[in-house]
């Protein structure tokens, strides 16, 4: 029979507490940047509740923020516009940020029905034309003081196969005339690569890539996270000299998986009883995680460097490939 150690209920609360915990990083400051320079500023140069127009028609501009999966930058948008001054307001009729999933499928007109109910609006009836949806959507917009619609996972609304071009011109619609807003679109890089097929695009949108984690870049802030977090759930970190660069190769350079992967092995720490974190915290972990042998594991193997994470979802279909030759 396994006797489970005596752990004390605050490391539970702790580790439920850090996963709720934003960790800011420069990044913000590189979408932020971009945000700012779309918001109209007043006499004084402070920034305010209304978008910049850029034409005679009253067009918005937008911003596309692409990242891998597991990057944190749905985490990111979103504490930037809660946190954005210019963005907040007590009146529950107005509401300068409307946020969205991209729905699945994901269409024209499921898209419309989410922007709407989103914003509060009554029941919509399925029957409604998409055109007639979308009119709702604008002036549902235009009601609510909508300022930034943020369309998080949009890249499931350019799936090969789909009216890329509708889709488009849709959400261009809702960036001229009153009522305009901006539209800020996040998801992995196919976004960028269909939605910027002609210059108009590119010239309505501005880029924002989020660069990836670096043990030379980010090393030091990180170790930084690991100390901090293992203070907060009562454990001294074993910080082993490569347990970063490690970290970051098994996260794939990915911000955001580093987080879930600190957080995982401490844990795995907390339920050990332990009362240090070490690495082998980290390979148990990311092995349940992964699924991996252990010469794959990049916490245990020597040649962790040597490893191609990247080649890991390819495999089992090029030895199929092999087998059939």
């Amino acid at each position: 029979m396994t006797i489970m150690p005596n752990i004390p209920h605050d490391a539970f609360a702790a580790l439920e507490d850090l996963r709720g915990t934003y960790i800011r990083t420069p990044r913000d400051d590189l979408f932020r940047a971009h945000l700012d320079r779309l918001l109209k500023r007043d006499a004084d140069g402070t920034l305010t509740a209304a978008p910049v127009t850029f034409t005679a028609t009253g067009e918005t501009r937008g911003i596309a923020v692409v990242e891998g999966p597991g990057g944190g930058k749905t985490s990111l948008v979103r504490h930037v516009l809660s946190t954005h001054p210019a963005l907040q307001s007590d009146d529950p009729m107005r509401q300068p940020i409307l946020a969205v999933q991209v729905p699945s499928p994901a269409t024209l007109k499921s898209l419309g029905l989410e922007i709407l109910r989103a914003s509060g609006y009554p029941e919509v009836s399925p029957s409604k034309k998409e055109w007639q949806i979308w009119t709702d959507v604008r002036h549902r917009l235009a009601m609510r003081g909508t300022v930034v619609l943020w369309l998080d996972e949009a890249h499931d609304l350019f799936r090969v196969g789909r009216a890329v071009e509708d889709i488009l011109k849709m959400l261009k619609s809702v960036m001229q005339g009153e009522g305009a807003v901006i539209v800020v679109l996040s998801g992995i890089e196919t976004l960028w690569q269909i939605a910027s097929y002609d210059h108009q695009v590119k010239r309505r949108y501005s880029k924002v890539t989020l660069p990836p984690v670096s043990p030379a870049k980010d090393g030091a802030a990180l170790a930084g996270v690991i100390r901090s977090f293992s203070a907060r759930v009562g454990l001294e970190p074993a910080l082993e000299d490569d347990l970063v660069d490690r970290l970051v190769h098994a996260s794939r350079n990915r911000f955001g998986l580093c987080i879930e992967n600190i957080l995982a092995a401490l844990e795995t720490a907390v339920l050990q009883g332990a009362s240090r974190l070490e690495t082998r915290h980290f390979a148990e972990a990311w092995g349940m995680q992964e699924g991996c042998a252990p010469g794959r594991n990049v916490f245990l193997s020597p040649r962790w460097a040597q490893i191609d994470l990247g080649d890991d979802a390819a495999a089992p279909r090029a030895a199929k490939t092999r087998a059939r030759r």
